[in-house]
């Protein structure tokens, strides 16, 4: 166990959120033995990976309460799953079965891909697929079944006591349009199936009926049983009361329908949950990860390119920042990974505690050595033309025979996704740089420069002959565009690796050739 003197300084968001949950939630908590956290998904387009970092955050939270409390936890991952259909997500075949389906609870849509009964069941298997390839531990809850096996139906009723008060909550948010036709309750139409938004016209509290109004029909319907379901702020705070929920977080976004959920759960008797809004995912323009458009990063692409621990630090870094999320920034996210490793080595029980690499590994922080970071792999993918890992791994060893797989699991699975990520993601975008004269003739000296070094020579030896290089060829007042000219030539970009570390380990009379051919 961690010392509490360190428990009681550290200021890692995880320990520091579970201690306000602590605070806020003590009395309840105690008194029902355990700690429960919930992560809402909505299933109306396919699992992306903002879903992940709802899941792998709260689980980072656990990590940290197992170290504050003896209490058990759970986590509920629940599925909004009998929301209608409202628009066809762009990312799924069968687009026009979708359309025809508009408006249904998901779990009554049909599945566009054809392997399940619903497309919210579709939606369900994938996210517990995904969730259970990562292990984390989960307790999956669905809307639709909930509803329809009565389990939501106490809650029900105290809400439809509390009709009058929440509307009073909920109205004056509304535009006057809305005010006219809005309800809490969204009766399911026993003709079309739709999921509709319709006025009501009476109650009847103690039947726990209600009569809407219908294009001018009126319709009678239970508010039990799944033959209703909530407007998502009242659901929210039912789900809240329902399942005892102690802490959620949600995206910033969110943050005016968790004031109102706070108010009606209040209402209805009950402390809301301990909240912690994060900051939204943006693709590559800047724009907010949506389900229904498929834009950044999707789940499976980042594990084609790099492994589930370097995306879960990812996700533990500045959650309440505004994050990027397209394939441009895993190998960033790979390197930083990695050097969260190196650091810990060094590091004592407090420094460790503020380190992204214990959160995601639960304490269990691997000891493996680093042999390169994934920037510098990928350079030698491109320049070592390995099309496969046993191919790259031979290169590797023969400048490093020391080493094997097997004792190197983090750097073996670096291999193959440095070759994936090459050429899927870099190889397109390469620019190599067409030198002038000048240009030519500065980087000729360096050829001569490199025929006088040996594989012998330290990697900063190297550098250092290369430095010299760039002053007497015309950089002594700019080396960064010294280095930039190397980087545009040799690797097609204006940035690239410590070239003295690349040159000691692809080798001297390699690394030459390879001047000497772009030079061609």
């Amino acid at each position: 166990m961690i010392k509490k003197e360190n428990l009681d300084k550290t200021s890692a968001w995880p320990f520091v959120e579970a201690k306000k949950l602590l605070r806020e939630r003590k009395s309840f908590i105690e008194k029902k033995g355990k700690i429960t956290l919930q992560t809402g998904y909505g299933p109306s387009g396919l699992p992306h990976i903002g879903t992940f970092g709802e899941v792998a955050r709260t689980s980072m939270m656990v990590n940290a309460l197992k170290q504050l409390s003896d209490l058990p936890t759970e986590i509920i991952t629940f599925s909004d799953d009998m929301d209608g259909l409202r628009k066809v997500p762009d990312n799924v075949p069968n687009q026009e079965l979708l359309k025809d389906n508009l408006h249904k609870p998901l779990t009554k849509v049909p599945d566009p891909f054809g392997k399940f009964e619903s497309f919210g069941e579709h939606n369900n298997k994938m996210l517990k697929k995904f969730l259970d390839s990562f292990k984390f531990n989960y307790n999956f809850q669905s809307s639709t079944s909930l509803y329809k096996s009565g389990f939501f139906n106490p809650t029900l009723k105290i809400i439809l006591e509390n009709y009058e008060g929440i509307m009073n909550i909920i109205i004056p948010t509304l535009g006057k349009e809305r005010q006219q036709t809005y309800s809490p309750f969204l009766p399911i139409c026993p003709e079309t199936g739709h999921v509709l938004e319709i006025p009501v016209i009476e109650i009847d509290k103690k039947k726990s009926n209600i009569i809407f109004d219908n294009k001018g029909k009126k319709l009678e319907t239970s508010v039990l049983d799944g033959n209703c379901k909530l407007q998502w702020k009242v659901d929210w705070a039912m789900r809240w009361y329902a399942l005892d929920v102690d802490f959620e977080m949600y995206g910033k976004d969110l943050i005016e329908s968790a004031i109102l959920s706070t108010k009606i759960i209040n209402l209805l008797g009950k402390k809301n949950p301990s909240g912690f809004a994060y900051e939204l995912f943006l693709d590559e323009k800047g724009e907010k990860i949506s389900k229904s458009k498929g834009n950044g990063i999707t789940i499976d692409q980042w594990l084609e390119y790099a492994s589930p621990e370097s995306l879960s630090l990812y996700m533990y870094q500045n959650p309440k920042r505004a994050k990027k999320l397209y394939k441009e920034i895993v190998p960033k996210a790979v390197d930083e990974y990695l050097d969260c490793i190196e650091k810990s080595k060094k590091q004592n029980e407090l420094q460790l505690l503020m380190n992204p690499v214990w959160h995601v590994h639960n304490g269990n922080i691997p000891k493996e050595e680093m042999i390169m970071t994934f920037s510098m792999l990928l350079n030698l993918v491109e320049t070592s033309n390995a099309d496969s890992k046993d191919l790259l791994w031979k290169f590797v060893k023969k400048y490093k025979s020391d080493i094997s797989e097997k004792n190197f699991s983090i750097f073996d699975g670096l291999v193959g996704y440095a070759i994936k990520y090459f050429n899927d993601v870099i190889k397109a975008q390469k620019n190599y740089k067409s030198p002038n004269e000048s240009e030519k003739l500065a980087l000729e000296a360096l050829v001569k420069t490199l025929k006088k070094c040996t594989d012998e020579m330290s990697p900063e030896d190297i550098q250092t002959l290369i430095y010299s290089t760039g002053k007497e060829n015309g950089y002594a007042d700019n080396l960064r565009d010294w280095f930039k000219l190397i980087y545009e030539v040799v690797f097609g970009d204006e940035n690239g690796p410590r070239m003295g570390f690349f040159i000691s380990f692809f080798g001297v009379k390699e690394t030459t050739e390879l001047l000497m051919n772009k030079l061609k």
